[in-house]
């Protein structure tokens, strides 16, 4: 037993204490939130302005006439061309493709990552905010329309308040997929929290320590996401009662 403990200190050192190999780790973490944060916040508003277009679309279709139905015709085609693309091809090839043939001029591997996962992220985003707004009751509109809103005023501070409200653990599986999906940032040259990992293996010809430790953090961040996800859902149950 004493020979193990030996052994798995010496490995420890090596992997992490030895030239400060813990600080690789590190600024990987930091890569890796900066990304996640960014492109959550990307994906948010992408997937809030598609899914207005097609459930206004929706909802509307029948009563719109001229000018205004067609604009919202190639609007929707549009949106759902999108929901197709990026749904239906893994978001590595999004990454790469956007990386060395959209920003081949541009060695910013971070921005590229932050764009692509923020784009790809947008798609799952848009189509579970689609489903809280067709889920919202018709009247809450009619209500809308008879304290004077307008119909962007009534879907800003009426119908997309309360989708958001019931869809949040959708979002919030969402957005821990999206923390794990940054692992393969790697693929563009940018050092995040998996990549760091891996060189420290490189150099010490050791899998274990380095690897064990990237999943254990990448696990504490989600369950620190879940947590803080699961007050957020307690306050807002609490606010309407």
């Amino acid at each position: 037993m004493a020979e193990w403990f030996a052994d798995v200190k010496a490995e420890f050192i090596l992997n992490f204490i030895k030239e400060d190999r813990w600080r690789q780790l590190l600024n990987g973490l930091g890569v890796t939130i900066q990304i996640t944060l960014i492109s959550i916040v990307l994906g948010l508003i992408i997937g809030v302005v598609i899914a207005t277009i097609r459930s206004t679309y929706d909802l509307t279709k029948d009563e719109m006439r001229g000018c205004k139905k067609t604009v919202m015709k190639i609007l929707n085609a549009f949106a759902r061309v999108y929901l197709t693309v990026i749904r239906g091809t893994p978001v590595v090839i999004q990454l790469l493709i956007i990386f060395f043939v959209i920003f081949a001029s541009s060695t910013n591997g971070v921005m590229s990552a932050v764009i692509a996962f923020g784009i790809n992220s947008g798609a799952y985003v848009a189509e579970i905010i689609r489903g809280g707004i067709m889920s919202i009751d018709k009247g809450q509109m009619e209500a809308g329309r008879s304290l004077g809103f307008n119909y962007i005023e009534t879907m800003r501070y009426i119908i997309i308040p309360q989708a958001l409200k019931n869809v949040l653990p959708s979002l919030a599986n969402e957005f821990i997929a999206l923390l794990k999906e940054t692992s393969v940032a790697g693929y563009v040259a940018v050092v995040d929290l998996t990549r760091a990992g891996n060189i420290i293996r490189g150099k010490t010809f050791s899998a274990f320590m380095p690897l064990f430790a990237v999943a254990l953090i990448y696990l504490a961040m989600v369950m620190i996401l879940t947590y803080f996800v699961g007050v957020l859902e307690r306050r807002l149950r609490n606010s309407e009662r």
